[in-house]
Protein backbone atom coordinates (compact mmCIF):
# COMPACT_ATOMS: atom_id res chain seq x y z
CA UNK A 1 0.00 0.00 0.00
CA UNK A 2 0.84 3.15 -0.76
CA UNK A 3 0.85 6.24 1.40
CA UNK A 4 0.57 10.13 0.32
CA UNK A 5 2.45 12.24 1.71
CA UNK A 6 1.05 15.23 3.44
CA UNK A 7 4.02 17.40 2.65
CA UNK A 8 7.60 16.98 1.73
CA UNK A 9 8.80 16.81 5.42
CA UNK A 10 5.81 15.02 7.06
CA UNK A 11 4.66 11.55 5.75
CA UNK A 12 1.87 9.73 7.05
CA UNK A 13 1.43 7.30 9.03
CA UNK A 14 3.71 7.65 11.43
CA UNK A 15 4.76 4.47 13.38
CA UNK A 16 2.63 4.42 16.73
CA UNK A 17 6.25 4.61 18.46
CA UNK A 18 7.43 7.99 16.36
CA UNK A 19 3.50 9.25 17.25
CA UNK A 20 3.84 8.49 20.79
CA UNK A 21 7.25 10.57 21.26
CA UNK A 22 5.92 13.11 19.85
CA UNK A 23 2.68 13.33 22.04
CA UNK A 24 5.46 12.88 25.17
CA UNK A 25 7.24 15.98 24.06
CA UNK A 26 4.58 18.55 22.60
CA UNK A 27 4.03 20.02 25.95
CA UNK A 28 7.76 20.63 26.72
CA UNK A 29 11.04 19.35 26.69
CA UNK A 30 11.60 15.80 28.03
CA UNK A 31 14.51 13.56 28.84
CA UNK A 32 14.66 9.87 27.24
CA UNK A 33 13.47 8.19 30.42
CA UNK A 34 10.85 10.84 30.97
CA UNK A 35 9.54 10.32 27.27
CA UNK A 36 9.85 6.47 28.41
CA UNK A 37 7.54 7.02 31.20
CA UNK A 38 5.07 9.24 29.38
CA UNK A 39 4.42 6.78 27.08
CA UNK A 40 4.06 4.35 28.85
CA UNK A 41 1.91 5.69 31.86
CA UNK A 42 -0.54 7.38 29.06
CA UNK A 43 -1.08 4.35 26.96
CA UNK A 44 -1.64 2.25 30.18
CA UNK A 45 1.42 0.12 29.31
CA UNK A 46 -0.01 -0.62 25.88
CA UNK A 47 3.35 0.56 24.60
CA UNK A 48 6.91 0.14 25.84
CA UNK A 49 9.87 1.60 24.49
CA UNK A 50 13.40 0.31 25.37
CA UNK A 51 15.86 2.73 25.31
CA UNK A 52 17.85 1.32 22.05
CA UNK A 53 14.33 1.77 19.97
CA UNK A 54 13.70 5.44 22.12
CA UNK A 55 17.37 6.88 20.76
CA UNK A 56 17.49 5.01 17.46
CA UNK A 57 14.00 6.82 17.09
CA UNK A 58 15.00 10.15 18.72
CA UNK A 59 18.20 10.33 16.08
CA UNK A 60 15.82 10.04 12.97
CA UNK A 61 14.09 12.51 13.94
CA UNK A 62 16.14 15.09 15.12
CA UNK A 63 17.75 14.23 11.27
CA UNK A 64 14.70 15.17 10.20
CA UNK A 65 14.18 17.83 11.82
CA UNK A 66 11.09 17.43 14.08
CA UNK A 67 13.19 17.73 17.68
CA UNK A 68 16.62 19.14 18.99
CA UNK A 69 18.17 19.01 21.86
CA UNK A 70 17.80 21.56 24.37
CA UNK A 71 18.56 22.48 27.91
CA UNK A 72 16.51 21.05 30.62
CA UNK A 73 15.04 22.30 33.14
CA UNK A 74 16.71 23.95 36.35
CA UNK A 75 20.01 23.50 33.70
CA UNK A 76 21.94 26.17 35.77
CA UNK A 77 22.41 23.55 38.47
CA UNK A 78 24.33 20.47 38.47
CA UNK A 79 22.35 17.41 37.01
CA UNK A 80 23.40 13.85 37.95
CA UNK A 81 24.54 12.35 35.14
CA UNK A 82 24.21 13.25 31.15
CA UNK A 83 20.70 13.90 30.54
CA UNK A 84 19.95 14.75 27.36
CA UNK A 85 16.61 17.13 26.84
CA UNK A 86 14.88 17.19 23.61
CA UNK A 87 11.68 19.12 22.33
CA UNK A 88 9.68 19.49 19.36
CA UNK A 89 10.55 21.97 16.41
CA UNK A 90 7.77 23.60 14.32
CA UNK A 91 8.22 20.82 11.97
CA UNK A 92 8.37 18.28 14.70
CA UNK A 93 4.83 20.15 15.84
CA UNK A 94 3.16 20.02 12.72
CA UNK A 95 4.15 16.96 11.71
CA UNK A 96 2.05 15.39 15.10
CA UNK A 97 -0.91 17.79 14.21
CA UNK A 98 -1.44 16.44 10.85
CA UNK A 99 -1.15 12.99 12.10
CA UNK A 100 -3.71 13.73 14.54
CA UNK A 101 -5.83 14.96 12.16
CA UNK A 102 -5.05 12.03 10.12
CA UNK A 103 -6.38 9.41 12.45
CA UNK A 104 -9.56 11.69 13.58
CA UNK A 105 -10.59 11.53 9.86
CA UNK A 106 -9.46 7.82 9.92
CA UNK A 107 -11.82 7.32 12.83
CA UNK A 108 -14.82 9.37 11.40
CA UNK A 109 -15.20 6.63 8.69
CA UNK A 110 -16.11 3.97 11.73
CA UNK A 111 -18.01 5.85 13.68
CA UNK A 112 -21.67 4.96 13.42
CA UNK A 113 -20.78 1.37 11.84
CA UNK A 114 -21.49 -1.92 13.31
CA UNK A 115 -17.28 -2.17 13.82
CA UNK A 116 -17.47 0.43 17.04
CA UNK A 117 -21.10 -0.29 18.55
CA UNK A 118 -21.00 -2.43 22.02
CA UNK A 119 -22.36 -5.10 22.48
CA UNK A 120 -24.92 -4.92 25.86
CA UNK A 121 -24.43 -7.54 28.03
Amino acid sequence: MKYRQTSERHPVPLSPQVFQILIALFDGPRHGYGVIQDIRERTGDEIRLTASTLYDALARLHDQGWIEETEGPGHDEPIEGRRRYYRLTANGREAAQQETARLERLLATVRGTPLLRRKRA
